[in-house]
């Protein structure tokens, strides 16, 4: 099995590629950081935050979650920048001339494309879960520092089980008008209503206060009990609460597929939540192989403009993509498409792009 070895033209492209995307990935992360601080200072002064917890939690977690979610931008702006400008120092006429195919040519650019999509997906499946853990807590107390409170939440914690609660605040861990049913084939067996359900963390379960339990009989009589307090543990924690758009950013992938299949069984409808942000993981990396392609088809020729006009449109497209991205994911809150067809729609679309330009582009 013949083993392939790098040229020269292979070590150039690919050491132009790396270098220039670091440089760019430091110094966009660089003017972030800069606006960043300059957005939340008055809440780190206000509720006091210390400097190491600022850097450390906040910002060493913050670079590599920024760093994949416009990782796209990122690679985009590498390659038409450095290809324009070997197109415009006449090297890409030189590699042509030397009996290089426009093909062979692209084969060190999708390798480089394959590292950062691999660097991508690494960080999003194992690194950014727990950078993001200790990031999301970090402005939780600093930035945010307010209770959540939320509305109308229903959950079957298990098969015949249903779980209602008209409000819930994070302020307290207090469920309000508390209401627990059992369903048995097809018929109401039990209802659990309290007024207030509180958790306690030391014996994992709730406090319910003025409860009122109704058994349902075959007969016309049914056997009703009522009190001022009663300790229950059901299959459903504090933390089912907080299963929103920012606390599946922290989850490991197989804790993501747990809580996915956990959700479905519920019927909760924050589950998009955790669908979407699946989906993301995987699409995002794909993106640098399509957005290489664009980039070079586009900046490989030399063009009176210059790089100026180049990065331009290298950095209009790659927005189009990143907010096309961001917009996909409403179809998924409309129920217009599933979470995976809808994630990937953008690849499909630009991947369609970038086969046209690639096969305009040698003429």
């Amino acid at each position: 099995m013949k083993v392939w070895k790098p040229k020269i033209i292979d070590r150039y492209i690919m050491g132009r590629f790396m270098m220039w995307f670091f440089i760019t990935l430091f110094v966009i992360i660089g003017i972030v950081i800069i606006f960043d601080i300059s957005e939340k200072i008055d809440y780190f002064v206000k509720n006091e935050a210390p400097l190491k917890m600022i850097i450390i939690d906040y910002y060493v977690n913050f670079i590599p979650y920024f760093m994949n979610m416009f990782s796209p931008l990122f690679v985009f702006i590498t390659v038409i920048f450095f290809t324009s400008r070997m197109a415009a120092n006449s090297e890409i006429i030189a590699i042509l001339s030397g009996g290089i195919s426009y093909q062979r040519m692209l084969v060190p650019y999708l390798i480089s494309a394959a590292l950062i999509a691999l660097l991508s997906m690494s960080l999003s499946l194992w690194v950014i879960p727990r950078a993001n853990e200790t990031r999301t807590a970090f402005e939780e107390r600093y930035v945010r520092a307010h209770p959540f409170k939320f509305q109308d939440v229903h959950y079957q914690i298990a098969p015949g089980d249903f779980v209602y609660v008209e409000s819930f605040s994070s302020w307290n861990n207090t469920a309000y008008k508390f209401t627990l049913e059992t369903v048995r084939d097809n018929k109401l067996v039990s209802k659990l209503s309290a007024e207030t359900a509180v958790w306690d963390s030391t014996f994992g379960g709730w406090h319910l206060n003025n409860y009122f339990i109704r058994n349902y009989t075959k007969g016309l009589k049914d056997n009703v009990k009522m009190g001022e307090k009663l300790d229950t543990v059901v299959a459903l924690t504090v933390t089912d609460f907080y299963q929103n758009e920012t606390t599946v950013e922290t989850l490991p992938q197989r804790k993501l597929n747990e809580l996915i299949a956990t959700q479905k069984m519920r019927g909760d409808a924050n589950i998009i939540f955790a669908q979407i942000e699946k989906h993301r993981r995987l699409a995002l990396p794909f993106s640098a192989f399509i957005l290489t392609i664009i980039g070079v088809s586009l900046s490989s020729r030399k063009k009176r403009g210059g790089t100026g006009w180049n990065i331009g449109i290298g950095i209009a497209l790659a927005f189009s993509y990143i907010l096309f991205l961001k917009f996909s994911e409403m179809f998924v809150y409309t129920n217009t498409l599933p979470p995976g067809l809808a994630l990937w729609l953008p690849n499909f679309i630009f991947a369609g792009i970038a086969a046209a330009l690639y096969k305009i582009a040698p003429k």
